[in-house]
């Protein structure tokens, strides 16, 4: 725990004899900061600002021993302090409306209370920052007439009379400029009207972005078949009964599981209610969003890509009811909708619906929670659900729909496994093999496309020392990727950088090699070897220019571009009928990670991939490159047998007491100094063993130790993990202990609930 963080632990002294709160007739507002205090606060609300707060605005307020000016969030009024309570005034209420209904305030509580954040913490988060500046726009003077005006026992000027008939007929005040566009005048009428007193002013924030809504032609829906057709039927019998249930739709790549979403959502909007569709990937979004705006004509989008003008604009509309449909990444899940009808969650499977910083939330459980409170259906969509939500299914909480067919009853396409380890062209540092170079020739030469999967970045992954292996970061634990686009060495998690060295940083040995190979790599190969054929690549450095995922995309779609690699932004929820091979250069890299969910992500990650291929009449086919042949994670991947590979998987996680057979709470302490962080988190470790044993609580510790990466931007990193049948138990236990474990002011501590990334 940091100086600010112990400092604000301390209790506050006792206010001046001023700020008692004097007589029964007072307004009390309840605040909460962001920062990492459980504690929710009270505050005196001055006469003046009565009429204008309301729980869900920001207030500022003096806050601890210097009554430093700080920003809250009013979460509740209340009618009356407790008697004799000494209370301080709130000084400003920041905005003028709530930015979050009472309905997201109850959600953002029990948020923070299931991912052990502070209630401040969440209420920062949800918020996006465009909509607390109100970016894009500004205060514009609007005039409207005063009432019961006779025009006839008036007498004005022709222009001051016109601009009166103008603001009569409009019934709803008007600016300036559009006074003036009107009437042809200047402002002279107006201001004179208004010293009359004819007209009043009033200020109205407006929006002053470029946003218009698009002409959009709506498309028919598509015939559905059999498969769709009842699943369709049983979600529109959950939505007409107005009740909570979880649906799981498990259906193989290709199988049409958009089109159900979208004819679900049809049903939604008939009752004149709104649907939120989250999305995993921003490369996703573009043709998720123009898929729903060729059915829907308002269709909004919120996702990090976009300028906190054009969030703000869309959370508005959102407000207002003016959007149908939301589609966005998980932060979508908190969009202000008044009429929700209907939660998606489409690649439910994907960890990026998991927040990685305070509060770390998931998305798939705070759409859970919202669709319970709001009574309304859950729709997951999956070819590979988690483990987590197919559990549910078989215990009975969830319902479990299946399509087991492609559209028009095309095949699964055929994956063969390529053993590389005897690859003369993968030994002379290639990273096509023979069977894969082969199998790009033919398919290009018959007018086919190409996708090529691989999971690293950068150019080579690994720069090679024989005596100090790997070059890492002096800042991490994590060796250096070779950009050659940028000629430099960069660290992927705080994004160092160095020229390559020609000796060792470390030992001063020359000789160093690059080994391994990242996209840029891959990028090169493809086009030394297929030089006629056009190539894109696609990962976060080369999708970093705004709208670059769909230009790249759409070339793609309209055969501007023969061979498409990348990273797993390529890898799943991409309809491309033309596609007729899939390559997968290294089907390895997560299968040896050490993390429970490694070989969940491998049989993912090559089932969705593999996906991409055969959704049209050409067909397809699948070559999967491994030095791991006999792993029976990929061979089920290539068999399409996830139900095997579920089954096998599970018993193994049954038998470890792992998730999902148990909830699971990560804690990660980090400092500068690694022997305190050491003798710290032994100290805690301890002080909650013993109150486990004490109580008998059902609660397995393991650890302390050394988080995978040990060494992260500087801080030393250690953790441990507890796990329960009862997430519950874990709260309990937690707020029972934190609160008394004053760690030291150099150590910083971080609770993750149900982690997804255990580095």
């Amino acid at each position: 725990m940091s100086k600010l963080q112990k400092g604000l632990f301390e209790l506050e002294p006792d206010p001046a004899a001023w700020e008692v709160a004097a007589g029964e007739d007072c307004l009390v507002a309840q605040v909460v900061f962001n920062r990492p205090l459980d504690t929710v606060y009270h505050y005196l609300v001055p006469e003046g600002l009565r009429n204008f707060i309301a729980p869900g605005q920001r207030v500022r307020v003096p806050f601890g021993r210097g009554d430093t000016s700080t920003l809250g969030y009013c979460v509740g009024l209340q009618a009356n302090p407790t008697p004799g309570k000494r209370l301080k005034s709130i000084s400003e209420v920041c905005d003028r409306e709530p930015l979050l209904s009472q309905s997201m305030l109850d959600l953002t509580q029990w948020i923070s209370e299931r991912y052990l954040s502070s209630w401040g913490q969440v209420l920062e988060g949800v918020v996006p920052a465009g909509v607390k500046k109100q970016a894009g726009t500004r205060e514009i003077v609007f005039y409207k007439p005063v009432a019961d005006i006779d025009l006839s026992k008036l007498k004005l000027p022709l222009k001051q009379m016109a601009v009166l008939e103008l603001l009569l007929a409009h019934n709803k005040p008007m600016s300036v400029e559009s006074i003036r566009a009107k009437v042809d005048c200047g402002v002279s009428p107006i201001d004179s009207l208004r010293k009359k007193k004819l007209i009043l002013a009033e200020r109205q924030r407006t929006y002053t972005g470029d946003q218009e809504l698009e002409e959009i032609v709506i498309q028919n829906d598509l015939k559905l078949n059999a498969e769709q057709q009842a699943a369709l039927d049983e979600i529109v019998k959950t939505l007409q009964n107005q009740q909570h249930e979880t649906i799981l739709l498990r259906g193989v790549t290709g199988s049409g599981k958009t089109e159900v979403y979208i004819q679900a959502i049809r049903e939604v909007v008939s009752y004149g209610r709104q649907a939120i569709v989250l999305v995993p990937e921003i490369s996703l979004t573009p043709q998720t969003i123009r898929r729903f705006r060729a059915r829907f004509p308002s269709v909004a989008v919120l996702h990090s890509h976009l300028s906190d003008s054009d969030r703000y604009w869309h959370w508005q509309r959102i407000a207002k009811g003016e959007v149908q449909v939301i589609v966005g990444a998980r932060s979508a899940i908190f969009a202000p909708t008044p009429h929700l009808g209907l939660i998606v969650i489409d690649e439910e499977h994907e960890s990026t619906f998991k927040q990685h910083s305070t509060p770390r939330y998931h998305a798939r459980e705070v759409a859970r929670e919202r669709a319970r409170r709001e009574h309304i259906p859950l729709l997951l969509g999956t070819a590979t659900p988690t483990l987590e939500s197919l559990l549910r299914t078989q215990t009975g909480d969830d319902v479990l729909i299946e399509l087991h067919e492609r559209v028009e009853q095309r095949p699964l396409p055929p994956v063969s496994i390529v053993d590389i380890r005897d690859d003369p062209l993968i030994q002379q540092k290639h990273s096509i093999g023979r069977a894969l170079g082969n199998s790009i020739k033919t398919a290009l030469a018959e007018g086919g496309q190409v996708i090529l999967f691989l999971n690293l970045r950068g150019f080579s992954p690994v720069l090679w020392c024989g005596k100090c292996r790997g070059v890492k970061c002096p800042d991490c634990d994590i060796t250096l990727t070779w950009h050659r686009d940028k000629e430099l060495l960069l660290c992927h998690s705080c994004e160092y950088s160095m020229p390559s060295p020609k000796v060792c940083p470390s030992c001063g040995q020359p000789g160093l090699k690059f080994l391994g190979a990242g996209t840029q790599r891959l990028e090169a190969e493809v086009k030394s070897k297929f030089p006629e054929a056009v190539t894109v690549r696609m990962d976060s450095d080369s999708m970093r220019k705004p709208g670059s995922h769909d230009e790249a995309l759409t070339a793609f779609r309209e055969g501007k571009v023969n061979i498409l690699l990348g990273t797993q932004m390529i890898a799943k929820g991409l309809d491309f009928p033309n596609v007729t091979l899939v390559g997968v250069i290294d089907a390895d890299t997560l299968l040896h990670q050490p993390d429970l969910r490694s070989a969940e992500r491998t049989f993912q990650l090559i089932a969705q991939v593999a996906g991409r291929t055969g959704r049209g009449t050409k067909g397809g086919r699948v070559l999967v490159q491994t030095m791991s042949p006999d792993e029976p994670v990929i061979q089920l991947a290539a068999k399409h047998d996830y139900v095997g590979f579920a089954k096998r998987e599970m018993l193994s996680r049954k038998a470890a007491l792992a998730p999902p057979y148990s909830s699971m709470a990560r804690v990660i302490f980090r400092g500068l100094n690694e022997e305190i962080v050491k003798t710290e988190i032994r100290r805690i470790a301890n002080i909650l063993k013993q109150t486990i044993k004490d109580k008998d609580l059902q609660i397995r510790l393991l650890g302390p130790a050394p988080a995978p990466i040990t060494r992260l931007r500087k801080f030393y990193r250690y953790h441990f993990q507890m796990t329960s049948s009862k997430v519950e138990t874990l709260h309990l236990l937690w707020k029972d202990l934190a609160h008394e474990f004053k760690l030291d002011k150099d150590v910083e501590l971080t609770i993750d609930v149900d982690p997804v990334d255990l580095r």
